[in-house]
């Protein structure tokens, strides 16, 4: 049995037992959440040491299971992930006690290594980052699909213009 008990909380299904496999392999035991209801049940019936929470769920945020896990298990090492980052939310993240914030799609390796990562330096960077233009691409792609793959609203949301959208669209993703 693993010393590292993980709980990984993602509404996106897909993703979450695509990241679960990949940390079991990775040496965790990991128990999986669909929402804020199916963690605050994980967290009283199970002592984790190590937590990843997408920020954004269907049914509230990431937030209040960073506070539930700090009332219930101080020593759990929480990272936040999210597809909707931005400044304000990785503070208010930090401050509620997670160690970091990371954008998804969250490279498995540098999840970890920040998880396992002792005292409070940075972990080294990673050997093969992601491109900025595959980065970008990867965002886009995600607002598209939340958008039910519409066009129109993916571009107000992104503010760009529909044609350019459909370009981006149109065009192989770049190499990683």
């Amino acid at each position: 049995m693993s010393a590292h008990k993980l709980l990984i909380v993602d509404d996106d299904k897909a993703l979450l037992g695509r990241l679960a496999r990949v940390m079991e392999r990775k040496g965790f035991a990991v128990t999986m959440a669909a929402g804020l209801e199916e963690a605050r049940d994980a967290i009283k019936a199970e002592t984790f040491t190590h937590a990843v929470l997408d920020l954004k769920l269907e049914d509230g945020s990431g937030l209040d299971i960073v506070q539930i896990l700090h009332e219930h298990q101080e020593a759990c090492r929480i990272v936040m992930l999210t597809g909707f980052g931005n400044i304000a939310t990785a503070v208010a993240a930090v401050k509620a006690g997670a160690i970091d914030y990371l954008p998804k799609p969250a490279d498995p390796d540098a999840l970890a290594a920040v998880l396992l990562q002792q005292g409070s330096s940075l972990p080294p960077p990673p050997d093969d980052p992601m491109s900025a233009d595959r980065v970008r691409w990867e965002h886009i792609q995600r607002v598209y699909e939340q958008c039910g793959r519409n066009v129109s609203e993916t571009a107000r949301r992104l503010k760009l213009h529909r044609r350019t959208l459909q370009r981006i669209l149109a065009k192989h993703a770049p190499k990683p």
